[in-house]
């Protein structure tokens, strides 16, 4: 079934926050951007290769590439800068390096490598988490210098 990447991710949410509760009470000295691309099998010439396009329409099984980027605005250097992204409803992340992220599997109550966490299923048993299990991923910025720019990704499936 084809699905509206509006409708069925819903709006990308980039939760950020800081060292510091006071940063979130003054303007940011960090720009954020997100995006979203979908990977695509084209021909070119008889071969056959991977794009990143614009998605219009996604179904089951596409793979996204969600990026964030940030960039220190201000004349000073921002230290352990935190960017926190909930995945969307619509997907899951990809295993293709889930294991190397920072990632929540309740909600981003606990955080931690994937494989030192685990979710409980309905009958009450405990299991490792996968990464089907993710609902968010985190990264911590030790420092932005100012007018530096950068970016961090991740990928996940359409479910």
């Amino acid at each position: 079934m084809k699905r509206n990447l509006l409708a069925s991710l819903g709006a990308m949410i980039i939760a950020v926050t800081a060292a510091s509760p006071s940063i979130a009470q003054t303007p940011q000295p960090v720009e954020l951007k997100g995006d979203v691309k979908v990977r695509q099998r084209v021909k070119e010439n008889g071969a056959e290769k991977q794009i990143l396009a614009e998605p219009k329409v996604v179904v089951p099984g596409d793979t996204l590439l969600f990026t964030t980027a940030y960039r220190n605005v201000s004349s000073q250097a921002v230290k352990n800068f935190i960017i926190t992204n909930a995945l969307p409803g619509g997907v899951a992340l990809a295993p293709e390096g889930a294991a190397a992220q920072i990632v929540s599997v309740d909600g981003g109550k606990t955080w931690g490598a994937l494989g030192t966490l685990s979710v409980t299923g309905n009958d009450g048993t405990k299991r490792p988490a996968n990464a089907g299990d993710v609902t968010h991923l985190r990264w911590i910025l030790t420092e932005i210098k100012p007018g530096v720019a950068g970016e961090v990704t991740y990928l996940a499936l359409v479910r």
